[in-house]
């Protein structure tokens, strides 16, 4: 075994992993990266089909996010965002504003996905306080959301693998069944609604029904409903219907609860639009939670924009104790938001926005060719996410075991044909850089296949 490799296994503790499983399958060591390609110790690439943890979104060692990070080094690396500013964060506020949807006007700065969403969260339960609204103190979340790994954000996120143990630890929070068409809630069926599979009963988007009826009932306790526009990313990849997101927008408003935005996967192009919210005209979050794609996966940065009334609620004499006591020492670090700045100059100079439509057709052409492989129960897709289901039979929707590991022999033989499988389960996903080139994409696409195709 590599040197590299022997001492990684001695002394590093490797996140979302079974460690015993590193004696028979080591971490590759990445020497390299270039574009959508990663690069091993051995000479072997591979396809970034993940974006590296989602982050990803101009492609690896990008020209002009690297000067940008370098010219800022030279200047200021850091300083504590308390007392103190700096020109970076003020044209990434300035900027963020500019571009985001409804009326968010206020920026607050952290430093990875579950702070911006724990941000929300805290400022959302403070500013009924501040009101004396004291009685709203509770969350509502899908089942299948997930929205961080710190006890706040497992609080509002569904119950399952990944934070199940930690349960004890939770607040309480309200959790309604979420819009996941394949295994739909109700028994109904979108395609029907459609115009496909005629024979089954139509959806109407019936699942708003839960969470109507908990705000009828509860919504004086209630401080906000959180959601990922469009796309549950952890729990699924589950792309759902805008009519969903719209309507939970406006019981949000109309029983007088704050929606939080979760847009920490799907910011930033992954949906073919800026913002994945962006698919529902007037939606006006009172949160829009911000990490990930900022930096274009170059460094560690998180926003939680908000609006002018949640801002003003604090806004006040120190004496009166409404002050937002929150902040993490790397908050607004020079470096990350000049490569959040250079990443949002590279979407207006490339037109990133514009290419990608070009090629999302290919994309989601490929995706529908999954459909009828035995194993291949669902499959969905957005933008440049695409997400394949597996199932041990198409007719009753039945999931393989947790013990079955079927995730597992998709990443091993993914990587023997030059791709980053990752799977969540028994799901296995593609969530691409907006820079893949038509070639690539179908060169993934046909090597993916390959790999589904060989479990039957």
């Amino acid at each position: 075994m590599d040197k590299w490799l022997k001492n990684d296994l001695e002394f590093i503790w490797h996140p979302y992993t079974q460690m015993k499983d590193c004696g028979r399958f080591p971490p590759i060591l990445i020497k390299r990266a270039k574009g959508i390609k990663l690069y091993d110790s051995q000479g072997n690439f591979y396809y970034d089909t993940i974006s590296s943890w989602w982050c990803n979104v101009h492609g690896h060692n990008h020209p002009q996010i690297k000067a940008a990070i370098k010219k800022q080094l030279d200047s200021l690396e850091h300083v504590l965002f308390a007392g103190f500013t700096h020109t970076p964060a003020i044209l990434l506020a300035r900027k963020l504003i500019s571009i985001s949807p409804g009326k968010l006007t206020k920026v607050f700065f952290s430093d990875n996905g579950s702070t911006s969403v724990e941000v929300a969260l805290k400022m959302s339960f403070q500013y009924w306080r501040n009101i004396g609204e004291i009685k709203k103190t509770k969350f509502v979340t899908l089942d299948y959301g997930y929205h961080g790994d710190t006890i706040g954000t497992m609080s509002v996120s569904g119950v399952g693998l990944f934070n199940q143990v930690f349960s004890p630890l939770f607040f309480p929070s309200f959790r309604v069944p979420s819009p996941y068409c394949y295994r739909c809630p109700m028994d109904k069926s979108r395609s029907c609604a459609q115009g496909r599979d005629k024979d089954e009963t139509p959806c109407d988007i019936d699942c708003i029904a839960s969470l109507e009826n908990l705000l009828e009932q509860k919504s004086e306790t209630i401080s906000a409903i959180i959601l990922e526009p469009m796309v549950m990313a952890a729990g699924g990849m589950i792309v759902y219907p805008k009519e969903y997101l719209l309507k939970a927008a406006n019981l949000a408003k109309k029983f007088n609860v704050h929606l939080i935005l979760d847009e920490v996967a799907t910011g930033f192009g992954r949906t073919a639009k800026m913002f994945a919210c962006e698919y529902v005209n007037n939606v006006a979050p009172d949160f829009l939670c911000l990490s990930k794609g900022l930096t274009a996966g170059y460094l560690p940065l998180a926003a939680t924009l908000t609006t002018d009334k949640i801002y003003k609620a604090f806004y006040a004499d120190y004496k009166e104790k409404k002050t937002f006591y929150h902040g993490h020492t790397y908050t607004a670090n020079p470096l990350s938001c000049s490569a959040a700045l250079a990443s949002l100059e590279v979407f207006k100079e490339e037109k990133t926005l514009n290419e990608i439509k070009k090629i999302i057709p290919l994309f989601h052409c490929g995706m529908e060719k999954f459909r009828d492989l035995p194993l291949v129960g669902d499959v969905r897709y957005i933008g440049l996410i695409g997400a394949i289901e597996l199932v041990k039979d198409k007719l009753t929707k039945k999931r393989f075991a947790f013990e079955e590991r079927i995730g597992l022999e998709v990443y091993k033989r993914g990587l023997k044909k030059n791709l980053i499988l990752r799977p969540l389960g028994n799901i296995i996903y593609l969530f691409l850089p907006l820079c893949i080139k038509r070639n690539e994409l179908q060169d993934a696409l046909d090597r993916t296949y390959a790999v589904i195709k060989s479990l039957t």
